[in-house]
């Protein structure tokens, strides 16, 4: 991916890696907008970033998705870089009955949301000379955290879809890239000091790196492990990295 001159819009960049992937792109050279529904920390993050822009976006809203895609074409033709960051992750025992909205509310945000954005914005970037569709997925998408269940298979689904979506785009100006983060130290869970935390500057740092090279994957090295997930072997892979986090869980 060029790493400068490009106008990106990143959703979900008020704060965690969303915040931290803005700001390292704006620092590189680009013109960067961010978005999310909590306009205080969208206004803290452009304060702190002098030429950044933002706009609010509900991505579990397809008309807020639409409204603000006709905006942002229309403000900034040269728009050609898309990242699809927002997400939101929560416990759901899915071994008991589940709060049908809560989990409705993950599978809108973490799979159904960059699936309408990437529409809304599809045919503006294959106008562009050069374009990159920006997913996130996570190292959860293959080697699920059981507790959490239904954030899991979210981003199994992303990493499924970014590779159709490629394939579709092949012979088009518009390169898909998959980001799979680690565990990083954000607020995604609470607030942690637990050291299995990939410390965020750190992830950045390297992501920026592997964005600059024209993988279809960026996976740190932290996520490698679970990016090697050994297919038809995988369930005592799953087991053991569960009981192991079912044990270092705080009691």
């Amino acid at each position: 991916m060029k790493i400068t001159g490009n106008t990106i819009f990143i959703t979900g960049g008020g704060s965690g890696i969303g915040r931290g992937l803005a700001e390292a792109l704006h620092k590189a050279g680009n013109q960067v907008i961010i978005s999310g529904r909590r306009k205080g920390h969208l206004e803290e993050v452009t304060k702190a970033n002098p030429g950044m822009k933002s706009i609010e976006l509900n991505v579990e809203d397809p008309a807020s998705i639409a409204a603000v895609a006709k905006k942002l074409i229309a403000e900034y033709p040269n728009l050609n870089v898309v990242v699809n960051n927002a997400g939101i992750m929560s416990v759901d025992l899915v071994a008991n009955p589940v709060e049908d909205k809560a989990v409705a509310s993950i599978v809108t945000t973490n799979f159904l949301g960059p699936i309408r954005v990437t529409s809304a914005f599809i045919e503006h970037l294959k106008k562009q000379p050069t374009a990159t569709l920006v997913t996130v997925s996570s190292g959860l998408a293959f080697v699920p955290l059981a507790v959490t269940a239904t954030y899991s298979a979210t981003k199994a689904a992303i990493h499924s879809y970014s590779m159709s979506l490629r394939h579709q785009l092949k012979g088009t100006s518009v390169k898909v890239v998959e980001i799979a983060p680690p565990w990083v130290k954000t607020e995604l869970m609470g607030t942690s000091d637990d050291p299995r935390q990939m410390p965020l500057d750190e992830f950045i740092a390297e992501t920026m790196k592997l964005l600059a090279t024209d993988a279809d994957e960026v996976v740190v090295e932290r996520a490698q492990f679970f990016r090697k997930n050994p297919g038809p072997n995988e369930h005592q892979l799953v087991n053991g990295f569960n009981d192991q986090m079912a044990q270092a869980a705080p009691h």
